[in-house]
């Protein structure tokens, strides 16, 4: 009985250009350069092999021989963008500068690519993905703990830039959707809020509205004051992480 094929290789073990036929008209950059474009302006489910073929002028399926499937586009897509935010002189020896800045470009990515929080949990491993992997974990590598707390700690950066910004996206939608922005409906709620206070049956609804400034913060400042709060809490608890040499468990 014949064995099952296996899985097809990743995008990253195959060569850029095949080995035979005619000489190769595109580049896998330019293919992904039209995807990204294509994705930015419609969004992920706009992204297609005949879209992107119709983007840079090839036909369908003389794409498939640059990209093979086109989960593989979307390895090239994140790849590109983790490109975009340079990594260089990581680790300072100043973890908390390190993830900040890490943080920081997470999250200007995801504004500019509001599509790749979709691909984030499966961001494959292309070189310059690979050399963000590097640069993070280098980070917080001079903490000298196990890799298993170290996980922990980026994973906990990650969830919070990736949930900031998850909040971010969803607010400008509503605002497209409504046509008001944030302080706008803050107003048009404002009379119905008004009797909820007065009924007295909701106290904390009134001390979030009189005394709450969150809400009202500038978007970059409540982000700031979130992830460092965050790296508060995780340098107050250093000396619970268990230390390098062995498993964590």
């Amino acid at each position: 009985m014949p064995a099952e094929p296996g899985p097809p290789p990743v995008i990253w073990m195959l060569p850029e250009h095949p080995g035979r036929g005619p000489k190769p008209a595109y580049s896998r950059a330019e293919i992904t350069t039209a995807a990204i474009k294509i994705a930015d302006a419609e969004g992920l489910d706009a992204v297609s092999m005949r879209r992107v073929a119709q983007q840079i002028g090839a036909g369908t399926m003389s794409l498939y021989r640059y990209v093979p499937h086109k989960s593989d586009l979307f390895e090239l897509m994140i790849d590109a963008v983790a490109g975009e935010h340079p990594v260089s002189g990581m680790p300072s020896g100043d973890w908390r500068a390190d993830l900040t800045a890490l943080g920081r470009g997470q999250r200007a990515a995801m504004l500019r690519h509001p599509w790749l929080i979709e691909l984030a949990p499966r961001s494959g491993m292309g070189p310059n993905t690979l050399r963000a992997v590097e640069a993070t974990f280098s980070a917080v590598s001079v903490l000298g703990l196990g890799i298993d707390a170290m996980m922990e700690i980026v994973g906990q950066v990650s969830a919070f830039v990736t949930g900031y910004v998850h909040e971010e996206l969803t607010d400008d939608k509503a605002r497209r959707r409504s046509g008001l922005d944030r302080e706008q409906w803050f107003r048009r709620q404002a009379p119905y809020v008004r009797k909820l206070l007065d009924s007295g049956d909701y106290p904390m609804l009134e001390q979030i509205v009189v005394e709450a400034e969150l809400p009202h913060m500038d978007p970059d400042a409540r982000f700031e004051r979130g992830l460092s709060r965050l790296l508060d809490g995780i340098a107050a608890n250093l000396p619970a992480w268990p230390a390098g040499g062995g498993q964590d468990c």
